[in-house]
């Protein structure tokens, strides 16, 4: 289910001149970018800026690769990496427009290049088109007694297991030499196949390699 609402408290605003401030510098400089609303789920569902980075550094392998991230929400992790990796292309699938609408703004007003959103459900994605993968386990809201980014979608546990039925079946089909990185993720939406070649934050963040 896509959701059809905008958000309400944010309105487009003036092109960022980054010489003003440092906007990638830190999580709290980023974060402060977004509207009340975005900032005050930042700690539960937006990709740290460290974690992007070292996502970014290992599915970034060459400039014409294409990375998506499934479930890209505020589109902090495309962001990051796209900073980071100016000449690769990175594209966020999110279900809510009013945070593709936002992130299509903030693209705007960080006059960044090589960042793309589209708004859409995931099951909907040929992941034919997209070379590596981030993952930071986008449909886990759908489990109940989670927080929520917001009530605007459809939540339920048979949602969660359709999302990672999908999700390893796309994945199943990738070749050998597909990266993924996965950051809070159970792993039941992994085929056999791809192996973990490194780990960090205490194994919540994982870089896979299919064999």
């Amino acid at each position: 289910m896509i959701s059809k609402e905008k958000n309400k408290d944010y309105s487009p605003e003036p092109k960022i001149d980054t010489r003003l401030k440092d906007w990638f510098s830190s999580d709290l400089n980023f974060n402060s970018l977004y509207p009340v609303s975005i900032q005050a789920v930042a700690d539960k569902h937006w990709t740290p800026l460290a974690v992007a980075e070292k996502a970014a550094a290992f599915l970034a392998i060459s400039p014409n690769v294409k990375i998506l991230d499934i479930g890209s929400g505020s589109g902090k992790f495309c962001f990051i990496a796209a900073h980071q990796y100016p000449k690769t292309s990175f594209y966020g699938i999110e279900q809510r427009d009013s945070l593709v609408f936002i992130c299509n703004d903030l693209k705007d007003r960080l006059q960044v290049k090589n960042v793309f959103f589209t708004c859409d459900n995931i099951t909907h994605i040929d992941f034919e088109n997209y070379d590596h993968f981030y993952f930071y386990n986008s449909f886990y809201e759908n489990i109940e007694g989670t927080k929520k980014i917001d009530y605007n979608v459809e939540y339920s546990e048979e949602l969660y297991d359709s999302y990672n039925r999908y999700l390893y079946k796309q994945l199943n089909k990738k070749p050998a030499g597909t990266r993924l990185v996965t950051y809070h993720s159970f792993g039941n939406e992994i085929p056999p196949g791809y192996e973990i070649v490194h780990t960090d934050y205490y194994e919540y963040l994982k870089f896979w390699i299919k064999v």
